[in-house]
């Protein structure tokens, strides 16, 4: 891949991967420098990364996903090594939908959410999907449906619904 067309390449998929980033960490800044970061390695292994039949975003997607759970960890790490606490958490966004949707995926198994985020947001099929995890078409399917299904739970108001009231 010469260096007009990894540019090519960038400009296309750096929004998309740094918006579905943001979907699996709920950190846009981190969002962007792990997808940054994955590009620079992509860029140094393009002669067998960018080459040949692998899919070039799977791959970022991966390695972008696979740093920001590494920085993750050893940040809550040092915070409760220097704090002798769990780290805080972060500020919430402005939109009560947009946090009620990121608090739930953060609850969810990493698997789970990973098979969420990209079907859903990403719009991989699930042999993509499978693919991408080294897992079987099956075990997507099924991390699928019960990432929907505690996805739901988790998004479910307090209050108790009109209908609930009215049989009381």
């Amino acid at each position: 891949m010469t260096e007009g067309e990894f540019d090519l390449f960038f400009t296309a998929a750096y929004p998309r991967l740094v918006g579905q980033l943001y979907a699996l960490t709920g950190d846009w800044a981190e969002a962007q420098d792990v997808v940054q970061e994955a590009f620079v390695r992509a860029w140094d292994r393009r002669s067998s990364v960018l080459t040949g039949d692998r899919d070039p975003e799977a791959w970022i997607r991966t390695v972008a996903h696979r740093l920001a759970m590494s920085r993750w960890r050893r940040a809550r790490r040092w915070w409760e090594l220097v704090r002798g606490e769990p780290a805080p958490r972060p500020e919430p966004e402005p939109s009560t939908d947009h946090v009620a949707l990121v608090a739930a995926l953060r609850r969810l198994p990493e698997a789970q959410r990973t098979a969420i985020v990209l079907h859903h947001l990403c719009d991989l099929s699930v042999e993509q999907i499978a693919a991408e995890a080294g897992a079987a078409v099956g075990t997507i399917k099924a991390r699928l449906s019960r990432g929907r299904t505690a996805l739901a739970a988790h998004l479910v108001s307090d209050k108790s619904h009109p209908t609930e009231e009215a049989r009381a």
